[in-house]
């Protein structure tokens, strides 16, 4: 099963790796086209580096892995433009206006509360945790999710169970999606 289905990634989102990686496996898979801009990706390098410590060099390899992976995930220039009717937090308004120029009906963010509902519903968009977002995936296809999550831990230099990966996870806030794949090995 392929999906249509553009979603916004934020940066903050982006910044997390196990979450990061998920969402990226699922996208390769086709559950959902994730969507970001280079201002997206500017935030995610800057986080990276003065908040993670990451060096120049770890950043810039993951921005160019997403470029050669990912090349359909930019959002359209055009999308400035709308930046001043958005009506949602000021930092984040750049966000709101590529997933309403990318027609995306999702934007997957950890700040919630610069995503207020009256700033969405006018554009057809809501904002969804990762959390929630992995556990729609899983009901799209939660045999795929279970392979991916298999793939995700056996594909690092040092190999991870599907519980570590969990693990990974679920201190990333992602509790319920968590607790309910564990459920379903059970």
């Amino acid at each position: 099963m392929t999906s249509d289905f553009p979603v916004l990634v934020d940066a903050c989102v982006l910044v997390q790796a196990a979450v990061r990686d998920t969402l990226l496996r699922l996208f390769e898979r086709r559950l959902f086209l994730a969507r970001w801009t280079d201002e997206i990706l500017e935030e995610t390098v800057r986080t990276l580096q003065n908040k993670l410590g990451l060096t120049q060099e770890q950043s810039a390899h993951l921005v160019d892995e997403l470029r050669t992976y990912f090349p359909d995930a930019w959002v359209e220039p055009g999308y400035r433009e709308l930046i001043p009717v958005m009506k949602n937090d000021e930092k984040d308004r750049h966000v709101l206006a590529a997933a309403v120029k990318a027609s995306c009906e999702v934007i997957i963010t950890y700040n919630l509360k610069h995503f207020p509902d009256d700033a969405l519903k006018p554009h057809g968009i809501m904002a969804k945790h990762p959390d929630e977002f992995l556990v729609d995936l899983y009901y799209v296809n939660g045999e795929m999710v279970i392979h991916e999550l298999h793939q995700q831990g056996a594909s690092l230099a040092k190999p991870r169970s599907i519980d570590e990966v969990l693990t990974s996870l679920e201190i990333c806030q992602s509790r319920q999606f968590v607790k309910l794949i564990r459920e379903k090995l059970q």
